[in-house]
């Protein structure tokens, strides 16, 4: 049987995600179209990606924090969780560069669309269950 409050947890992580999604697309549109820009007409897709991700990664974390998450816990906790996330996501983003770009070839415009909702994904596991979780109290500790 499936409990009340499993249902409005379900019901809070559908609209986080939807939530995240609509941030996301809108940020990530924003950022490929410059990505495309800037390595037709500069080259380096790896240097591009690395400007445009942590630009992008400020904006995602204020817009999220608000919007998606809702969260008014204290901003510096959430700051440092979200940085190790984001960092996380930037070196999964690399690595799918210079795995299928640099080792066998694919062609890097595909490679970074495809990694945009890989990185998409894991970060919003990530921004959920670690950065802006209701369980985590102010001190780093889990609520019981």
């Amino acid at each position: 049987m499936i409990s009340d409050r499993s249902i409005l947890s379900f019901k809070e992580t559908f609209r986080q995600f939807f939530s995240y999604a609509l941030i996301g697309f809108l940020h990530n549109f924003i950022g490929y179209t410059l990505y495309l820009l800037l390595t037709y007409f500069w080259g380096a897709p790896k240097l591009t990606m690395t400007v445009l991700y942590f630009a992008g990664a400020l904006i995602s974390f204020f817009a999220n924090r608000r919007f998606t998450f809702q969260h008014n816990g204290r901003i510096d906790i959430a700051g440092i969780r979200y940085i190790f996330a984001q960092t996380l996501g930037y070196l999964l983003n690399l690595t799918l560069l210079l795995l299928f770009v640099d080792w066998l070839g694919f062609a890097h415009q595909f490679v970074q669309a495809v990694a945009i909702v890989v990185v998409a994904m894991f970060l919003f596991v990530m921004l959920r269950l670690f950065v802006f979780s209701p369980q985590l109290a102010e001190n780093g500790a889990i609520r019981s």
